[in-house]
């Protein structure tokens, strides 16, 4: 047997064990791996332990008690599963073994980690944020549907659409919903509509189904044409329970088919009754606006004077003074009669008789001025009752009337028209000119 080199190295048992774990545990700390379950134990500890099957290899794997209580299935011997896991070897064996920390039946565990990736990374990008939501119009005049052609979500979504608002344009976009390419389709459905920009709002939906068949809803290239739409979107995908990425990005998130469609129409009976509701709560307020103005124009008009009630009250105003005119000139006519009088009695009583002739002659004139002054009084008088008779005459509805205005009544009664909408087709109306009256008929 030859010697062995001083400078050959030498393990033990311990070392090469400890370098082989730290080796294998640093280069393969988590991953996913896929394979068949067997020899399931799982003892009172609550541990599980199994052997995880491949086509020509087989690996130790344990399932602490810890992790194994968030499954949401019971793993069984030959199920497929997928899980992710961290290698690890037990040094007083020699032997390593999957320290699984996530397993779900096999394709559901790769996908829902696809789904957690891509639903962390969109986040970080902004694209959940609620500032990027558009508001649902109120009425939509056409609603664009994406989805299958053939599929239950689209009778759901036409039947609640004919229910709330039958005068709703619905244009059905048919894509295929799962299966490869589906994907691609929908997001070029998204951008067709868009390009095309001739509806108000988009519902994205599908029935139910597994994780892999809504797998088309939880890509990216689905998720950003959603989020690059700038029509409002409504997603309603899968059952309530389901979310996806789409729902995510969508302006709002419908739990099924049937509820994005009533989201996105209002009920056309409630709406009616809304307006019913509003149009007699307006009419009962114009009706009372309209009392209240009849009111005040009551109130004004009794204020307001007419011309002839003006000419009346000059008239009357004319003929007291007149009357008082009158009254006056004969008091002071009387008055200086008496006196006239008593002065002569005076002059009979006291004058000689050589006096008499030369005051007879005062008398006269003073009596001719009298009179003079009399006449002129009384003409001043009528000068001043013609003044304001000229005054009131152009106030006069002749006056006015002859200088080519008119006076329009209805025919028969005294009721004046003041404005236009006070009459209707087929009214008759008399018209007051300078000479003459004319009935006509409102065409």
């Amino acid at each position: 047997m030859n010697a062995v080199n001083q400078n050959t190295t030498i393990y033990t048992v311990g070392k090469l064990t400890r370098q082989i774990k730290s080796l294998l545990e640093e280069r393969f700390s988590f991953l996913w791996i896929t394979g068949e379950i067997s020899n399931l134990a799982i003892p009172a500890s609550g541990h599980a332990y199994f052997s995880l099957k491949g086509d020509k290899a087989v690996i130790s794997g344990v399932m602490f008690k810890g992790q194994r209580r968030n499954l949401t299935f019971t793993p069984e011997n030959g199920m497929k599963i997928t899980g992710m896991a961290r290698l690890a070897l037990y040094e007083p064996r020699g032997s390593y073994q999957l320290i699984f920390e996530h397993m779900a039946p096999e394709g559901a565990g790769a996908l829902q980690a696809a789904f957690e990736q891509l639903k962390k990374n969109l986040t970080n990008e902004g694209l959940f944020d609620s500032e990027h939501k558009q508001k649902l119009p109120f009425l939509p005049e056409k609603i664009n549907v994406i989805t299958s052609g053939t599929g239950a979500a689209v009778r759901d979504i036409i039947h609640v659409a004919t229910r709330r608002f039958p005068g709703c344009v619905l244009e059905i976009v048919p894509v295929r919903v799962q299966g490869e390419g589906s994907e691609n389709e929908i997001a070029q459905a998204i951008r067709c509509v868009n390009a095309l920009d001739r509806s108000d709002l988009i519902i994205l939906a599908r029935g139910g189904g597994s994780l892999e068949d809504l797998w088309a809803f939880n890509t990216e290239v689905v998720a950003r044409a959603i989020f690059a739409s700038k029509i409002p979107i409504i997603t309603g995908v899968g059952h309530e329970t389901d979310f996806t990425i789409a729902d995510f990005v969508s302006d709002v998130r419908a739990p099924t088919p049937s509820a994005a469609a009533e989201m996105a129409l209002p009920d056309r009976n409630e709406l009616l009754r809304t307006v019913a509701r509003c149009q007699h709560s307006l009419s009962s307020a114009m009706n009372k606006r309209v009392e209240s103005l009849n009111l005040r124009l009551d109130d004004l008009s009794s204020r307001l004077k007419s011309p002839d009630r003006i000419v009346r009250e000059f008239k009357n105003r004319v003929t007291e003074n007149g009357y008082r005119l009158n009254t006056a000139v004969k008091i002071r006519f009387s008055r200086d009669r008496e006196r006239l009088f008593w002065l002569r009695r005076t002059l009979d009583g006291t004058l000689p008789r050589l006096g008499i002739t030369e005051h007879r002659h005062q008398v006269a004139g003073i009596q001719a001025g009298l009179e003079q002054a009399m006449a002129r009084m009384i003409q001043a008088n009528r000068s001043r009752i013609n003044e304001l008779t000229a005054s009131l005459v152009p106030l006069s509805p002749q006056a006015v009337l002859d200088r080519g205005y008119s006076i329009t009544r209805r025919a028969g009664t005294d009721t004046v028209v003041m404005a236009a909408d006070e009459v209707q087709a087929d009214d008759r109306l008399e018209i007051i000119l300078s000479k003459g009256r004319l009935v006509t008929r409102v065409e």
